[in-house]
């Protein structure tokens, strides 16, 4: 049957949205779940989400109700609910009557304590109507946000105030209570030109009705709006958008009926950076620079209006009138910047504070420096020009166009860099230090950007875990997630062979004294935190969770490595070779549980196939090493198949459990061993297989 459901609030930001709809779908399928009101599968029915800047909606398909159990409730033993002739005792007879039964109701029911006399009851399932009632509440009040408010004389916490909650399932109302407001079957068309209330009996209605009233509740759809009305805005002109993903997200979930609208602007100011720009334009205003084919600002830029076409270019001139005064100050920021060169503003940094305790900007800059040294070897890059990009990396902080625009850190000073005469290799590597922000965001195409942004990424994470800070849930101040999933994708994308233990170690040893944890716990606490990082973009990347903890548990110290271990093992899982070596490898991880370790003693080997075993195993390890040290998994993987035959062997003709203690030793000694060597490939103990189809 179908729900649905729209929590109507006050403008709420993006990323609340997404994070709210990702929380409900997560746990809308779990809750369910645990009320059993799901499939004879076990799954719940199909969840889906939607949301705009004003609403979070849910429509999924539930049971009508409960699936129905049966209960078995035990009595008296056999014994002694029944005589020697087989007639029921006192003992039946209570029991009988204490549950509501007839003494030929009972039964006997088998445990492993013997035989008792038991009923076994059919519990009817609950109607969905009243689990619903029960858990949407608690979905709703389960919902958490980077930052919540609480308004009125409610307790009630949420991302902005609840206008409206709109519920129906099967045709009709739910009825239940979320702070003050009390769930009904009517909602609200676009808050500015259709604010009547719209009664509704079905999502396909929900969806209909919201369309007439200017509300696009499905952001794709919004998104496409968007993107066809650029198209067509700019098809005259022969130009596209600047390119810019997160602009485009941001404006898609701030409006619910997108229209967009197109500026123009002076041409003077044409002479500053594209960055500068599109950023005056982004920054505060929501505006999307204009580009030729050929890449470069054309004094035009586009904004999306919600509800309204801007008919009488109200909004158009009031954007044209504030991107003026914008660029204005842009202008003046930029021509007074370049008036000091980079040089001698970098003693200002001794000035500005990094972190409390992890001292200044002067000081984080000498550190990646170092870091940067020690990078240069691996990376393969000429240290000279590294060194003076890390020395300035820094410097356009003291800057006023950064402190006007603080996301063009980086980008500015490789500007002023380039302005300014510095070669390539030195501005190039300081615009690309901060990336990636994010993983869409690209890595640094410059090996020198590349070292840059490593070496001040993990200075900030293994500084702020050396003095005791930590990231908790959604909790990350310092962006410390962001920046180890920065450092590896950079290392991934540049192939850069460097272990992560030789890299925390020598951060910390620049840090000296400052730091309060022991690097030994350090190096714990930093290498935990990669590995779930690894895992998010791995699986971001659509590789099978169970293939990423195989490759992961074998190994991610060398980072590169461990994404070559996963791509080796993504290319074989559908193979039924590969299928059979799981099973064979779970075979021999079961023989081994609570075994010791032992030494292979070769010459107590007596059978044909446990020799041959042993000499392919010894061959093997021989070929397997070399091929691991140089990343090639693939055919370090094509020698565990072709092993794996002589293993199935093994155990069709040799017993391992033999009487005689010394050969059962030697032979889960080889067990033992060949496992051993498999780990150093994948961890295959942690994919799963579908024995259905093997």
């Amino acid at each position: 049957m179908e729900l649905f459901l729209e929590i109507n609030t006050e403008e709420m930001p993006g990323a609340h949205v997404k994070t709210a709809l990702e929380q409900i779908e997560k746990g809308l399928r779990k809750k369910l779940k645990d009320v059993d009101l799901v499939d004879k599968n076990n799954k719940p029915g199909d969840i889906k989400t939607y949301g705009t800047c004003r609403r979070l909606v849910l429509c999924a398909e539930t049971p009508a109700k409960q699936r129905s159990k049966q209960d078995v409730v035990i009595g008296p033993p056999k014994k002694v609910a029944f005589d020697k002739n087989n007639n029921p005792t006192s003992a039946a007879k209570g029991f009988a009557r204490s549950n509501n039964v007839k003494v030929s109701d009972l039964e006997v029911i088998e445990n492993k304590k013997g035989e008792y006399i038991g009923i076994k009851k059919e519990i009817k399932g609950e109607k969905a109507e009243k689990l619903l009632e029960e858990i949407l509440p608690k979905l709703i009040l389960d919902l958490s946000f980077p930052k919540m408010m609480r308004w009125g004389q409610s307790p009630l916490r949420f991302s902005r105030p609840i206008k409206n909650i709109l519920c129906v399932f099967d045709g009709k109302p739910l009825a239940f209570k979320v702070g003050d407001k009390t769930a009904s079957s009517h909602t609200y068309g676009h808050k500015l030109f259709f604010p009547k209330k719209i009664k509704v009996d079905s999502f396909k209605n929900y969806v209909s009705q919201l369309k007439q009233k200017k509300v696009l509740i499905d952001a794709e759809e919004r998104k496409n709006r968007i993107e066809k009305q650029i198209k067509d805005k700019l098809s005259s002109l022969n130009a596209r958008i600047y390119p810019d993903n997160e602009l485009l997200e941001k404006i898609t979930y701030d409006v619910e009926y997108p229209y967009v609208f197109l500026g123009e602007f002076p041409k003077n100011y044409l002479k500053l950076p594209i960055e500068i720009l599109s950023t005056a334009m982004k920054v505060g205003q929501s505006l999307f620079s204009v580009v030729d084919k050929n890449n470069r600002q054309i004094p035009y830029f586009l904004g999306v209006t919600d509800g309204s076409p801007d008919s009488k270019l109200l909004v158009q001139k009031g954007n044209e009138r504030v991107l003026k005064a914008r660029l204005e100050d842009a202008r003046f920021f930029w021509e007074h910047d370049l008036e000091t060169p980079l040089e001698d503003k970098r003693a200002l940094l001794q000035k500005i504070v990094f972190q409390e305790k992890l001292g200044t900007y002067d000081e984080k800059t000498k550190r990646i420096q170092k870091l940067a040294r020690f990078l240069s070897k691996a990376a393969g890059t000429k240290e000279q020009s590294l060194v003076q990009a890390a020395d300035l990396c820094k410097v356009d902080l003291i800057t006023e166009m950064v402190r006007e625009f603080p996301s063009l850190q980086g980008k500015s000073g490789g500007l002023y860099a380039k302005n300014q005469g510095y070669p390539v290799q030195v501005w190039k590597a300081i615009y690309e230090h901060y990336q990636p922000v994010s993983q869409d965001d690209p890595s640094p195409s410059t090996t020198n950007g590349a070292v840059l942004s490593i070496a001040d990424k993990i200075d900030s994470i293994v500084g702020s875990f050396g003095i005791g800070l930590e990231v908790s849930g959604s909790k990350d101040p310092f962006g410390l997630r962001r920046n180890a999933q920065g450092i590896c994708i950079t290392i991934l994308d540049h192939k850069i062979s460097l272990t992560l233990t030789d890299l925390i170690q020598q951060s910390v040893s620049e840090y000296g004294s400052v730091l309060t944890k022991s690097q030994q716990e350090l190096n714990h606490q930093c290498q935990a935190f990669f590995k779930d990082r690894l895992k998010y973009i791995y699986e971001k990347q659509g590789y099978r969770y169970d293939l990423v903890n195989a490759a992961l548990e074998a190994g991610f110290d060398e980072i590169y490595h461990s994404f070559l271990r996963l791509k080796a093992l993504d290319e074989i899982k559908d193979t039924p070779e590969f299928n059979s070596l799981i099973i064979v490898v779970k075979r021999v991880n079961n023989i081994l549980k609570g075994q010791p370790k032992r030494v292979i003693k070769p010459d107590l080997f007596q059978e044909k196939h446990e020799i041959k075993l042993y000499t392919e195993y010894s061959t093997l390890k021989e070929k397997i090493f070399p091929l691991i040290s140089a990343g090639d998994f693939r055919g370090a993987q094509e020698f565990i198949l072709d092993i794996r035959s002589t293993i199935d062997l093994f155990f069709d003709h040799v017993l391992v459990m033999a009487e005689d203690p010394q050969l059962r030793k030697n032979r889960i000694a080889l067990l033992r061993a060949i496992s051993r060597l498999f780990s150093k490939v994948a961890d295959y103990s942690q994919v799963v297989v579908d024995m259905d189809q093997l």
